[in-house]
């Protein structure tokens, strides 16, 4: 049996990992600060295989210590401060975690290191904020970076020091590039679900707007189930590399505003739709598109779920989420 090793598992790439990789039959640890984290106990509800460890990716003797204690086959870096928005307001704590978090995370890897026939592998949850202001559309893993946010800035450190341990180590580290991913396990504080959800909520009576920012930015959305797929296949190769992993579609906020309004059987989402600048980026991030031909040449990777059918899902669980809700405080 193998063992993986997953950080940031409460989020919602580490809920789609951990189900799939049990699903392969791994037993899988997840690294959590402290036990008493109330989203651990909804992971382990959800998915009961999985053995929580404790860790903090701001503590190098404590991943060196779960690396030792779990002795894992493969490690997947999700843990980050995700959020580009809230980046801007703790600039400090997301490169101390989202950026220098993964140096300690990969460097505890390499000292503790597997045997010399089982070498640990490793995994960099990249991100296409890593192009940022981008020099050419669609891009690839060969189109520069220029970072807009303290979220992207600290992605790219994670990225190169990636990078370097393999070229430095000759470590099995791979980085998914991975564009926009969204699903029902997506954070409220994430637009695609804030839309989703705050629409269902319209829909039953429960709220009568949506505040929300620039509506013009356009991004490459792919479903998150897909998308932990590729991280797998990537550890999976012998040869450790970097991929984009993207539908190669693009979609503005607008037109997600268009399309859930529409399955929710409105003619139009105007009415219930302001601008707040309290949600517009200091530096705006306009257009993100990915080349995934290097993910579907070498990983045999391709998205299964498309554009309508991801946000009809999120709606649609959004909605029966809320209407359970209801049911319960009535």
């Amino acid at each position: 049996m193998k063992r993986a090793l997953v950080t940031g598992i409460t989020g919602q790439d580490g809920r789609h990992l951990s189900k799939l990789l049990v699903e392969n039959g791994y037993q899988v640890f997840g690294l959590i600060r402290g036990q008493a984290n109330p989203k651990a106990e909804m992971v382990l509800e959800e998915n009961p295989a999985i053995e929580m460890i404790d860790g903090d990716l701001r503590d190098l003797s404590s991943l060196i210590a779960a690396v030792e204690q779990v002795q894992p086959d493969e490690v997947y870096n999700l843990g980050a401060i995700s959020f580009v928005q809230l980046s801007f307001k703790q600039a400090e704590l997301t490169a101390e975690i989202t950026g220098l978090g993964v140096l300690r995370m990969i460097e505890a890897v390499r000292i503790v290191g597997g045997t010399d026939n089982n070498p640990i592998r490793f995994y960099q949850a990249s991100s296409s904020e890593m192009f940022g202001k981008v020099r050419e559309t669609p891009q690839t893993e060969r189109t520069p970076f220029h970072p807009r946010s303290p979220y992207g800035v600290a992605k790219v450190f994670g990225h190169y020091t990636t990078m370097n341990y393999r070229e430095a180590y000759g470590m099995h580290a791979s980085s998914g590039i991975l564009f926009n991913h969204e699903g029902p396990l997506r954070g409220l504080e994430f637009v695609t679900r804030k839309i989703t959800n705050s629409l269902a909520r319209i829909k039953l009576g429960l709220q009568n707007e949506i505040s929300l920012g620039n509506l013009e930015a356009a991004r490459d959305w792919g479903f998150a189930g897909d998308y932990v797929e590729a991280m797998w296949l990537m550890l999976q190769q012998e040869v450790p590399d970097d991929y984009v992993i993207s539908t190669g579609e693009i979609h503005t906020i607008r037109e997600f505003l268009d399309l859930a309004f529409e399955i929710a059987g409105y003619d139009s989402w105007e009415p219930y739709v302001r601008h707040d600048n309290r949600f517009d980026r200091p530096a705006e991030v306009d257009l993100l598109m990915g080349d995934a031909t290097k993910a579907k040449e070498v990983l045999g990777w391709t998205p299964k779920v498309g554009f309508r059918e991801l946000v009809e899902m999120m709606y649609e669980s959004d909605l029966a989420s809320e209407t359970e809700k209801m049911r319960r405080n009535s």
